[in-house]
């Protein structure tokens, strides 16, 4: 396990170019946007509009601040904000985001699809929990608060990072905390 600090994370500029995103870790490393077999970040949207279009992914986006309406396709719109679920869609499909309360923050997946699935489940929790992380890769995102996971504190936007089988993790909240749990898995 390995702790990916948000100040180590790099900024980059949106496929469509009309924003920049922090990527947090990728697969392969250093692959480019259209190269990667699945891809963590985070991106702040200042205003509404078209996403970028990625051919053959899967993704899932998490709002961790403001509010935002999606439309994915033909699929009917959906309000997206800190207390909703995330949201699952093809990364292939025409998106468009309509801003309702300012400006966003969001934590996305991506995964090649054939090659790779993923999961995001969101937990919210102040005392101290064991999670299992499964086979495969896990991550757990920080979106709120504040802990120690394991022996390492971790703080807003850090990630654990973890692709060595199956294991316990040992949260200690040092305030409320949101996590986003990641699971990636070879199809």
């Amino acid at each position: 396990m390995r702790i990916i600090r948000h100040a180590d994370c790099r900024p980059m500029p949106w496929k469509n170019g009309g924003g920049v995103t922090t990527e947090i870790i990728a697969w392969p490393p250093a692959a480019g946007l259209d190269a990667f077999d699945w891809r963590i970040s985070m991106a702040q949207v200042a205003s509404g509009g078209p996403f970028s279009v990625f051919a053959g992914i899967d993704r899932t986006l998490t709002v961790l601040s403001g509010t935002m309406r999606l439309t994915a396709g033909d699929a009917e719109p959906v309000a997206l904000s800190p207390q909703s679920q995330p949201y699952a869609f093809a990364g292939d499909v025409g998106t468009e985001a309509t801003l309702i309360d300012g400006p966003v923050l969001d934590f996305n997946v991506m995964t090649r699809r054939g090659r790779v699935s993923h999961a995001v489940e969101r937990l919210a929790f102040s005392e101290p929990t064991e999670i299992v992380l499964g086979e495969g890769i896990s991550l757990a995102f920080v979106a709120s608060g504040a802990a120690r996971m394991g022996s390492e504190p971790v703080a807003a936007f850090d990630t654990l990072y973890q692709d060595d089988g199956t294991a316990t993790l040992k949260v200690e909240p040092t305030e409320p905390l949101s996590l986003l749990l990641v699971s990636i898995r070879l199809t």
